[in-house]
């Protein structure tokens, strides 16, 4: 009885040494300050006389260094949440909705209730066929 309460004490000795390393392991790698990475409010939506145009931020403004340099090692600086934010302000189709968006007038009840009752009579219309096309190639 006694060697069984010993192997019980080894056995959590040994997890919490375990649990120990465990936790230094994961104080090995510094961790990401996320508190300079720029919210949405980083597109600005500019009146160029003609409309709107969304700008994304300038990435110079969001550059921070890498927490992994070492005195001969450097590594660039990273502009998070720069490409995104440029990507999706150019993406918007009308930037003035993020100034004055258009009130969503609902869906019409007629045609909701046209497509449930094409649905439950099984008159659905079949997706038409798409091709795909290698632009600039000759045949």
């Amino acid at each position: 009885m006694k060697s069984a309460c010993n192997k019980q004490v080894v056995s959590a000795t040994q997890l919490v040494a375990l649990l120990g390393v465990l936790l230094l392991a994961g104080c090995a790698f510094p961790r990401k300050d996320f508190s300079g990475v720029p919210g949405p409010d980083v597109i600005k939506v500019v009146n160029e006389g003609n409309g709107y145009r969304a700008q994304g931020p300038d990435c110079n403004n969001l550059l921070q260094p890498s927490q992994h340099n070492k005195a001969d090692n450097l590594r660039m600086s990273i502009a998070f949440g720069c490409a995104t934010y440029n990507n999706l302000a150019n993406q918007l189709a009308r930037p003035e909705d993020l100034v004055a968006p258009k009130r969503y007038p609902g869906q019409s009840a007629d045609t909701a209730g046209a497509a449930v009752e094409r649905y439950r009579t099984n008159e659905v219309t079949p997706l038409r066929g798409t091709d795909t096309t290698d632009a600039g190639v000759n045949n």
